[in-house]
């Protein structure tokens, strides 16, 4: 009964959450190969999901760069399915918050709803969390969020430690607005975990950084991780002003001991324990089921989990693609079981019509409400333009393939840089994708098993292929960067062709084998009924009875 009260107190704020991610981190030593990867779900309902090709750009002594306000939803910039072409992310009818200097040259970069790798394998992921403080951007005295300075480093660093140095500075200049905020940064050699929030005054910024030990795995959900930050330590880094802003607050006092970063400036221990903590627990658990770590926090204390493992094996692109499918299967909070679940095991919730009832539902890794997932992989001993690749989904990672997105190809292929979520087209990945998760929902038991087949097969073929493409891409680039570059983007432009294609032919058998609820395939008009234990307990058998004359109410 504690746990039961603990869940709904705890969480029933969560209905009121539009929005959330979750971000994975798996360093070079945990990696199978040496990778470094983060990721990201975009767990946003309704944000613009292109993912686009900012190109390098050069620019003259003395230049202003703008600094735009956030924009999540479409469209975010104009780009070459809007009219003219962009050599900035563009806001229409937007004005700028403010400037800050331009540098001499800019990198080319890939950007979502936020900056996501560049030229020289930067790779970023996100997650909002909770925090003391939300402040309003203001022109002219607060003017960057983390998009925006997301993307600043995406322009001007090379490596995780750069862009963290970067983007706290920036913050704490300039002013940061929005609530909590984590970036996941990566290089070819290091991974860093950036937390973010506004001070008291909204004017600057309080910012902490720590590095994921080398052979670990992170994870983070919608709450802060770092914890006690040792300023000896090259391991982590904090802003300035954090030490005087949280005393003067009275969040700090400096004779307790080194600073504890999330009890600090977080909204508290008792933020959302198990919408955030339980996906903490089961990326952990799956990662190094060996810790034996129980998915009961007490008091929704962060410090029941470390903040990362050691894996009991090490992990492939392919294994973290798997943890974000995770629905919690095969565990006491498996969304596919039990009567919310409906009669076709439906993991999908959503919220109540009116808002009137107070609850919760449990919250898986992938999520209906989910516009694109990334893994990252970045590796050192490719050329940049083929060692930094993005594995893309243009839809919620259970409905989703993930495509490869090399950070040397030059133009993002149409069926991932256009569209909207205001149109429907056959045309746009997130279209093709989004379809086949939403047929699946009519019977979910019975169309998702092949969904995972319809995964497992293409991007098992994308795996198959990638040491290959890779070895001829390097030997291209020892000869001719350039061609290089045109290789990777014809390849990444062929794939998209041919999973698209894949994905509608796929599509149209789903169509026709359950259409109408029945299994049509080999033979049209097979049965495919409720399950008898689904019958029971939503009372079936006690509505109706069957008597000598016939059917009868009862």
């Amino acid at each position: 009964m504690r746990k039961i009260l603990l869940v709904l107190i705890a969480v029933a704020a969560i209905v009121t959450i539009g929005w959330a991610c979750t971000t994975i981190i798996v360093t070079k030593g945990a990696s199978v190969d040496g990778s470094v990867m983060t990721s990201h779900s975009a767990d946003c309902g309704a944000c613009d999901f292109r993912y686009v090709y900012i190109p390098a750009a050069d620019y003259e002594a003395g230049t202003q760069r703008a600094v735009y306000p956030f924009i999540e939803g479409y469209p975010r910039y104009v780009g070459k399915d809007m009219g003219p072409t962009y050599d900035t992310p563009g806001y229409p009818a937007t004005e700028p918050l403010g400037y800050i200097d331009q540098v001499e040259h800019t990198y080319g970069y890939f950007d979502a709803v936020y900056g996501v790798i560049n030229e020289h394998q930067l790779a970023i992921g996100e997650c909002t969390c909770s925090a003391k403080v939300y402040a309003q951007a203001k022109a002219g005295e607060c003017i960057f969020d983390v998009a925006a300075l997301s993307r600043v480093a995406m322009e001007r660093c090379t490596t995780a430690r750069e862009a963290i140095e970067l983007m706290g500075a920036l913050a704490v200049e300039y002013g940061y607005y929005g609530w909590g905020e984590t970036l996941t940064v990566t290089d070819p050699q290091e991974a860093w975990v950036f937390e973010i929030c506004a001070t008291p005054d909204q004017k600057s910024a309080l910012w902490a950084a720590k590095k994921v030990p080398d052979g670990e795995v992170f994870v983070e959900a919608n709450i802060f991780r770092i914890r006690e930050l040792d300023p000896n330590s090259e391991d982590n880094m904090f802003s300035p002003n954090l030490i005087e802003v949280a005393t003067a607050a009275g969040w700090y006092d400096p004779s307790s001991g080194p600073i504890d970063w999330m009890a600090t400036v977080s909204t508290g221990e008792y933020s959302y324990p198990y919408y955030s903590l339980r996906r903490i627990w089961r990326v952990l658990d799956r990662v190094a089921p060996s810790l034996e770590l129980s998915p009961w926090v007490e008091d929704g204390f962060t410090k029941d989990y470390p903040f990362s493992v050691v894996p009991d094996k090490k992990l492939s692109v392919a294994d973290v693609i798997d943890l974000f499918r995770d629905f919690y299967e095969g565990t006491e909070f498996d969304l596919t079981q039990g009567l919310a679940a409906g009669p076709f095991g439906n993991p999908n919730r959503y919220s109540g019509s009116s808002r009137l009832i107070k609850g919760s539902w449990e919250r898986a890794l992938s999520i209906f409400r989910c516009e694109y997932v990334f893994v990252s992989q970045v590796r050192d001993w490719l050329p940049d333009p083929v060692g930094g690749v993005i594995w893309w989904g243009a839809a919620a990672p259970h409905e989703t393939i993930l495509v490869p997105m090399y950070c040397g190809i030059t133009d993002v292929p149409d069926a991932f840089d256009t569209g909207s979520l205001e149109k429907f087209d056959r045309d746009v990945a997130s279209w093709a994708f989004n379809f086949m998760g939403n047929w699946a929902e009519l019977k979910f038991s019975y169309m998702y098993p092949e969904i995972k087949e319809f995964q497992k097969k293409t991007e098992g073929k994308l795996f198959a292929m990638q040491s290959a493409i890779e070895a001829a891409a390097a030997q291209l680039y020892a000869v001719d960067p350039e061609l290089c570059k045109e290789f990777l983007t014809d390849y990444v432009a062929d794939v998209s062709d041919r999973v698209m294609a894949e994905t509608w032919e796929f599509n149209e058998y789903l169509i026709t084998k359950y259409r109408d609820g029945y299994i049509n395939i080999p033979n049209v008009g097979a049965s495919a009924g409720y399950p008898d234990a689904w019958l029971k307990e939503v009372g079936y058998a006690d509505g109706h009875i069957f008597g000598d004359d016939g059917y009868k109410a009862k």
